[in-house]
């Protein structure tokens, strides 16, 4: 017999979460011990599970008009409760500068009279809207739901890589992940006590209730979604079933009076908070686009009439421009005085002549990202680029310096993963998403791990072939009782020369997609 992680070896300058070297790392040992039992065809059944199920379930995304499963991996990732809990510390300090932050744009502008920050970072950024400037939400929240994307260095330390507070999307595939992989590996989850993550739906429906229009004790709650043929209908879908609210379309509403409706077959019924999971642009035609199906004509003028609370709110996505990432050290000592907890990744601000002069010197060692970009697009990673490349993002530098930063290449850590008969080390990210009810600020107990199934690939976003894994987050010693922790660290077993049971036609096929990391599209 062979087992599955035989003869792993970890990436050269990553950081390895299960592995330190040739020993297995202690949060660990349960998860190798009981995979490594598994024969080989037993181990590509149960990923053959794992994406039929999806395929059942309806957990796809689209790629030019083909429904794909979401790839989820069957290895999943453990974070232990000490790291947890830096993790959930640093994710609430990160809410509540963003949650200050986007109070005083909208507002006094105190952070710009204080020399803080130039005004023209905020002014400059496509995500600023002064149409929303001085409404202030019912209970003071404007982030009712963010995503903090994580990274970990070669040292282990956890790094923001950005801020969503936006439209963060992927939390229905924490749920179904944690669902499916408790059937596809039984005895593997009941040998751990993994904190749960099926909370999330109610924490969220009190959260939206909590910032209903003053007044309102009984308030009605809607999905707003952009429809059916939208990447992430299935989690606008879900969340609202989970929820118990309505499920609504642009169509579907109609302002009177500075107050939103809902069509019903019984009539008009007033709806008080719209968790809404379309763009800015396409919310209100009289405010933004004018072509825009997707939103109701009137609904800024409501909330500023304070008769409905859209979540997350209007111009939220000035937070996320990547070059205010860049001060979000500086404001969390200006807004909250303390020391960040989890620091950003170094960047440089290509605004800055001195930052730019440096970077344009030094392209082909560097990631050159857009200020507004989201899903990996239009990132150029230097030492992979053509000298064309390189020299079409040295002209659109020079040209719009305000619409790029840079940053060093990260070698982000890596987790174990099935790529074809045995697993080897894969890059992944992580977004905790955080729930604010306007009195405390929630974190999600794992958050979605995103994985690049290309081999050596960076960038994790399903838009680039990346996957899921399911996060378990340990609660105190991480094992059940009755589990039998090894007094020594385990060594990983050597890979025998003759290869395991080749595996069936479907997990054939999801090893060489995951080898070759050509899935694209998805929500994230």
């Amino acid at each position: 017999m062979t087992g599955l992680f035989d003869g792993y070896q970890p990436s050269a300058g990553a950081y390895d979460e299960m592995f330190d070297g040739p020993m297995v790392r202690a949060a660990y040992t349960a998860i190798y011990t009981r995979m490594q039992r598994l024969r080989g065809e037993e181990v590509h059944s149960r990923a053959d599970f794992l994406a039929n199920s999806y395929v059942a379930e309806g957990v796809t995304f689209d790629i030019g008009g083909v429904e794909r499963p979401f790839p989820i991996d069957l290895v999943p990732r453990v974070i232990p409760s000490k790291d947890w809990n830096t993790v959930e510390a640093g994710v609430k300090q990160r809410v509540k500068t963003l949650e200050a932050f986007l109070d005083d744009v909208y507002g006094a502008g105190a952070v710009f009279r204080d020399g803080v920050m130039p005004r023209s970072v905020v002014t400059s950024s496509p995500h600023f809207h002064r149409v929303v400037a001085g409404i202030t939400p019912p209970n003071g929240v404007r982030v009712h739901v963010s995503g903090i994307d994580l990274i970990r260095d070669a040292d282990g330390t956890f790094r923001v890589l950005e801020d969503n507070a936006r439209i963060p999307s992927g939390v229905s595939y924490v749920l179904t992940n944690r669902r499916v992989i408790s059937s596809a590996l039984p005895e593997v989850i009941s040998s751990h006590r993994i904190r749960p993550v099926d909370r999330y739906p109610q924490h969220l429906l009190a959260a939206l209730r909590a910032s209903a229009p003053t007044g309102i004790a009984d308030p009605t709650v809607a999905v707003l979604t952009p429809g059916v043929y939208n990447s992430a209908y299935f989690e606008h879908a879900l969340l609202a079933r989970l929820m118990g609210c309505w499920l609504v379309e642009g169509r579907d509403l109609v302002c009177q009076s500075g107050r939103v409706m809902i069509r019903t077959t019984h009539g008009l019924q007033p709806v008080h908070v719209i968790y809404r999971r379309v763009d800015d642009d396409f919310l209100d035609p009289v405010y933004f686009r004018k072509d825009s199906l997707l939103g109701c004509a009137g609904l800024v003028n409501a909330i500023r009439a304070g008769n409905v609370t859209i979540a997350n709110a209007i111009g939220n996505g000035v937070s996320d421009d990547k070059l205010v990432y860049t001060y979000l050290p500086d404001l969390v000592r200006y807004y909250l005085a303390e020391e960040p907890i989890l620091p950003n990744v170094d960047t440089w601000r290509l605004e800055d002549s001195a930052h730019r002069e440096e970077v344009l010197d030094r392209l082909e060692e560097l990631v050159l990202k857009p200020v507004d970009g989201s899903g990996g697009k239009g990132i150029v990673i230097g030492p992979q680029a053509s000298p064309a490349e390189i020299d079409a993002i040295r002209a659109r530098i020079v040209e719009d310096p305000r619409g790029w930063i840079a940053q060093p290449v990260v070698q982000l850590s890596t987790v174990p993963t099935l790529a074809g008969t045995y697993a080897s080390p894969r890059h992944v990210d992580l977004r905790p998403f955080a729930v604010n009810n306007g009195g405390d600020v929630w974190v999600l107990p794992g958050g979605l791990t995103r994985v690049a199934l290309g081999e050596g690939e960076l960038i994790v976003n399903s838009s680039r072939g990346g996957g899921s894994k399911d996060t378990w987050v340990m609660s105190g010693s991480g094992f059940a009782r009755g589990v039998e922790v090894p007094k020594t660290p385990i060594r990983v077993a050597s890979r025998p020369v003759m290869p395991i049971a080749a595996p069936s036609t479907g997990s054939h096929e999801q090893g060489q997609l995951q080898q070759q990391g050509r899935t694209d599209g998805g929500p994230c």
